[in-house]
């Protein structure tokens, strides 16, 4: 946020209390995404619990590890500042 700050021109206090206004303006999140719920196993790793009829459990596991893979490119982009 600090980084964002100097790249914005702007004072840390100023865009944090933005950001803040802005979280608690959003609107409630939809009862589907409410719906899951997120356990961590014994060994520390998260498993994430969702309704039976959730689009991946219609994608193939080539499927799903191409979206994943799409959408940890485009993060990595948009954290060096490149535009999508």
């Amino acid at each position: 946020m600090k980084l964002r700050a100097v790249n914005e021109g702007r004072k840390l206090k100023d865009l944090a209390a933005e950001l803040l206004e802005r979280g608690l303006e959003a609107p409630e999140p939809a009862e589907a995404a409410r719906s899951a719920s997120i356990e961590i196993q014994a060994d520390g790793l998260p498993v994430v619990r969702c309704a039976r009829d959730a689009p991946a459990t219609r994608m193939s596991t080539r499927d799903l590890l191409a979206l994943e893979q799409d959408a940890l490119a485009g993060e990595d982009l948009r954290r060096s500042g490149h535009a999508l």
